[in-house]
């Protein structure tokens, strides 16, 4: 008989309240190493207004803002909310955080490399895989050439690619995630979607993940303030879904309204057009016709 796996911690619990502490970057380490397939070390986290702890915070901020050892921001959110605009806020979360890390009298050069991560827990756009990678590169319109940089570009930033310069963007869309490890990142993939870590994981991270989010380790204070937490994400979902039902509902109604009223009209219409051809046929004048139908001229002619 297979063994219950122990009940863990949330993953965008944990960065609120657990992943913070430098004793604790091996698990953040982990999911960012085998998500960028690179040996990825926190050196700091950084604060600012995007990413307070506050509950009110929660639903549309930043979780956590960090500096990796190469000097790169990685910016980690998780939302479940459906936005339409989600795209544009990443944009301008990964342009803000450009913004704030430069000093006015600092070149250009001196702009920071931004990674934005996004755990989705809502269907955004329409694809078929559950991690997609967006970057910028720069293709000529009749040859399709690539543009690279140039000798002295690369030598100042380490890279012959034009797309490791801009900002690089993550989406995981766990909903489209199918519950099979095919490999170490779905592992991760796996315990955000389903907050359980199986005995053979071998990820990066996994195992110090379900040595820190043990559920039965926490205090009783902190049990309570995450079940409260994630009762709030249940409410939000519901209001929302509600919300979203109930518009749709109503539209459905509307429209099946409408659609009788207009099906109604154009019977009417062909009745009365219908009378107006039999009438023609009796001698009846246009003048009269008009009259009794309701029609003009034109359509009866």
């Amino acid at each position: 008989m297979p063994t219950k796996e122990r009940k863990l911690i949330s993953f965008d619990w944990a960065i609120k309240k657990i992943l913070r502490s430098k004793a604790n970057f091996e698990v953040l380490e982990g999911f960012l190493s085998e998500l960028l397939f690179d040996d990825i070390k926190i050196s700091e986290i950084l604060e600012s207004e995007a990413n307070k702890e506050s509950l009110d915070d929660k639903f549309n901020r930043l979780d956590i803002k960090v500096k990796n050892s190469n000097d790169e921001i990685v910016l980690v959110e998780i939302q479940y909310n459906r936005e339409l605009d989600y795209l544009q806020r990443i944009l301008y979360g990964s342009s803000k955080v450009i913004v704030e890390h430069i000093k006015e009298s600092e070149a250009y050069a001196k702009i920071v490399k931004v990674i934005s991560i996004n755990i989705l827990y809502f269907d955004l756009g329409v694809g078929d895989d559950y991690i997609y990678k967006g970057t910028t590169s720069f293709k000529g319109l009749h040859n399709k050439s690539v543009l690279k940089l140039n000798a002295r570009q690369s030598e100042l930033y380490k890279t012959e690619l034009v797309e490791k310069i801009f900002p690089e963007y993550y989406l995981i869309r766990i909903n489209n995630f199918d519950d099979i490890a095919k490999d170490s990142l779905d592992e991760w993939i796996y315990f955000l979607k389903n907050e359980e870590i199986k005995e053979h994981f071998k990820a990066k991270g996994l195992a110090k993940a379900k040595e820190v989010l043990d559920y039965l380790k926490c205090s009783d204070a902190e049990r309570r303030e995450y079940e409260y937490y994630k009762e709030s994400l249940h409410y939000q979902a519901s209001m929302y879904e509600s919300t979203y039902v109930v518009g749709k509902m109503d539209g459905i109604k509307e429209g099946i309204k409408a659609g009788i009223e207009q099906g109604i009209e154009q019977g009417e219409q062909r009745k009365a057009l219908e009378l107006a051809k039999a009438m023609l046929a009796e001698g009846f004048d246009i003048q009269t016709i008009v009259k009794i139908t309701g029609l003009t001229a034109d359509v009866i002619l």
